[in-house]
């Protein structure tokens, strides 16, 4: 499986921005759709977004569509989540997900996570 470390998170105040990243190792990134997810505290994981290998097509959250945005530049290894006029409810732990298969991702069952990035929206 692939290896993925997010990074980016931080503490801001409502209506910021905040982008999110995901570097990817082990295998051809390329070969993976990826996603990102998140968790707040004592609620389950949450889908959020995801992108299939080549870039062209992404899904997300009524949640998020609109104010997030997922990339991926599969030359660097990387992906990314943008992330405009944050909420205090955004606040929770942000993961990034990658599996061959775009079902796995949006049932939330991928088989490589990171280990999440906090992300934290003051009033």
């Amino acid at each position: 499986q692939v290896q993925l470390v997010e990074s980016g998170g931080g503490l801001v105040q409502a209506g910021d921005s905040l982008r999110l990243s995901c570097a990817a190792s082990g295998r051809t990134f390329s070969s993976y759709a990826m996603g990102w997810f998140r968790q707040a505290p004592g609620k389950e994981r949450e889908f959020l977004a995801a992108i299939i290998r080549g870039g062209g097509s992404t899904r997300y959250a009524d949640s998020v569509k609109g104010r997030f945005t997922i990339s991926r530049d599969n030359a660097r290894n990387m992906g990314y989540l943008q992330m405009n006029n944050l909420k205090p409810e955004d606040t929770a732990v942000y993961y990034c997900a990658a599996d061959q298969s775009l079902h796995s991702l949006l049932m939330i069952k991928p088989g490589s996570w990171g280990q999440g990035t906090q992300v934290a929206v003051s009033t």
